[in-house]
């Protein structure tokens, strides 16, 4: 899948794209708009970026959690290398004092993410800070060209470059959940 990214200032408009992915088989789960306005957005019938994934708190804490792992593999083979393990406590500690460090790790990771703007968005920070809107895409190669389509009958869409999209199964778990939703009682 990929992501395409445009800029614009109206969410009439973007409310009006929406529709017509969805007539075209383009699943709402498959577009998001980004916007320092969330209520305008919502009045609009648009999917807003949720609170969380506007922050790096998802890509920070996997990045806190590799370092994790490094030192506590530097911290297991240490006391192996060392014959601190030989002693009459063994593995134990040291596997205890190396789950907390990649505990550790992990937790300050996601501490230092809410903090941060998601790196895919930090791109687009003055955008919305002149209070336009990020609206994004992610299709499939059978939907670029019903896309393109789309996009070529908005001419107030400005193009805005491509980047990695979610993963084809999130999106295809979120709408086996939403028609299962509809189907029960």
């Amino acid at each position: 899948m990929k992501r395409h990214y445009y800029i614009s200032d109206d969410l009439d408009d973007l409310e009006d794209i929406g529709k017509e992915l969805i007539d075209a088989n383009i699943t709402s789960p498959q577009f998001h708009v980004l916007s320092n306005d969330d209520a305008a957005v919502n009045k609009h019938n648009l999917h807003e970026v949720e609170a969380v994934l506007k922050q790096d708190v998802v890509h920070s804490t996997e990045l806190g959690a590799v370092i994790g792992v490094a030192l506590a593999t530097v911290v297991l083979a240490g006391a192996s290398l060392m014959g601190l393990t030989a002693t009459a406590a063994g593995w134990i500690p040291f596997i205890f004092l190396a789950v907390a460090v990649l505990g550790f790790c992990t937790w300050e990771g996601g501490l230092i993410g809410i903090q941060i703007p998601n790196y895919q968005f930090t791109r687009f920070q003055d955008v919305l800070a002149k209070g336009k809107h990020v609206f994004f895409v992610d299709v499939e190669n059978t939907q670029e060209t019903i896309l393109g389509n789309i996009v070529g009958r908005h001419p107030h869409l400005q193009l805005a470059g491509m980047g990695e999209s979610t993963p084809r199964w999130v999106i295809r778990g979120h709408d086996n959940y939403t028609s299962f939703m509809k189907m029960m009682p």
